[in-house]
């Protein structure tokens, strides 16, 4: 007997390794969405704070390689957070094309209040740090493989 496409274990939804990916990344955002309000950023937002509490004072570019995502996507975010006086974007004078980022007072004393957050979310995923850190270095992985194959 052979499989049937409405048999087939290959296509099931629960099989899908991408499903998987796809529903735990909803499912992280969602745990992540209160703590972030506490901090005024959306999960985009965060992600680039975490990128310049990293290191200040990068472009544009270096952000959104880092971040893998497109500069242009990557615009209106940083005006906003320019906006909430977090950070601040300059022309660089070698080139005016290349936008300077910034971090303001505010902007370094908001990571102080965001050190809690790595907590929270290793509480939330039930796992201990030990397997937690594995499961980053496996997905880092994939992610590497996946980027050689596009």
């Amino acid at each position: 007997m052979t499989d049937t496409p409405s048999t087939c274990d290959a296509l099931k939804l629960d099989n899908q390794l991408c499903f998987a990916l796809y529903s735990t990344s909803l499912m992280m955002t969602k745990v992540y969405k209160p703590l972030l309000q506490a901090l005024g950023l959306t999960y985009p937002q965060y992600l680039a704070m975490l990128v310049l509490w990293e290191r200040d004072g990068l472009t544009v570019g270096e952000i959104s390689t880092r971040l893998l995502t497109d500069p242009g996507s990557l615009t209106p975010l940083l005006k906003r957070l320019e906006g909430e006086g977090l950070l601040s974007r300059t022309r660089s004078k070698d080139d005016e094309r290349v936008v300077l980022l910034h971090l303001t007072e505010q902007g370094r004393a908001l990571q102080l209040k965001a050190q809690a957050v790595p907590n929270c979310i290793l509480s939330a995923s039930g796992l201990d740090l030990d397997r937690l850190v594995k499961l980053q270095e496996q997905l880092l992985d994939l992610r590497d493989n996946l980027s050689a194959h596009r």
